[in-house]
């Protein structure tokens, strides 16, 4: 059986709540086209949205059919991505993962200063972060994950776009140029795979 790689992305509700919903999304696409199986979805535990409540995506790809459809939570991930930096402290964002699973956190701090505040750091193989704010200077918000809301802003036009520039770097999971085919911000999304700065633990 094909190994499932599992990615869960942590947000904060309704500010930043469609750009991890474009994360998965955005990765999730293009990781199709490459022609893998997919699976991107809401944790239903975190919904109703409320505003600066963490919330959760998830995506799942595999070479073969993913069989557990109707699981709603990534148990083991091996890629965390925090696309709201605060997120690190005082939450366990790392639940789950077995040792020599991948961190990405959108942040303009140093990865040494991040590894301060996740305690299991030692489950990590790599850490990696990402300026995006600073490379697009947008933060997407909508209504699209309520109920009757349309998405009308188009997707990955904000931080969502060097989140999985730098996610396609530091993984390898999907190539660049499958991004490029379903990403808005196509400039924003390379500068995040080129800038992305990344430290092997171990």
């Amino acid at each position: 059986m094909a190994k499932v790689h599992e990615i869960t992305v942590w947000a904060r509700g309704v500010i930043m709540d469609k750009e991890g919903r474009d994360v998965i999304n955005i990765f999730a696409e293009a990781a199709k086209m490459e022609g893998k199986h997919v699976q991107a979805f809401d944790n239903y535990e975190d919904l109703p949205d409320r505003v600066l409540v963490t919330v959760r995506k998830y995506v799942r790809l595999s070479d073969e059919e993913i069989e557990h459809k109707y699981v709603y939570g990534n148990d083991e991930p091996d890629v965390v991505v925090v696309i709201e930096p605060t997120i690190v402290k005082g939450i366990d964002i790392l639940r789950g993962m077995q040792k020599g699973g991948t961190l990405i956190i959108n942040t303009n701090r140093s990865i040494d200063d991040m590894l301060k505040f996740i305690p299991n750091k030692d489950l990590l193989s790599t850490i990696a972060t990402v300026d995006a704010d600073a490379i697009t200077g947008v933060r997407t918000v909508d209504f699209s994950g309520s109920e009757g809301g349309v998405d009308v802003s188009g997707i990955g036009k904000g931080i969502a776009a060097p989140v999985v520039g730098a996610m396609a770097k530091v993984t390898g999971m999907v190539k660049k140029e499958s991004l490029a085919k379903v990403v808005s911000d196509v400039s924003g999304m390379e500068r995040g795979y080129n800038e992305v700065k990344i430290k092997k633990l171990s």
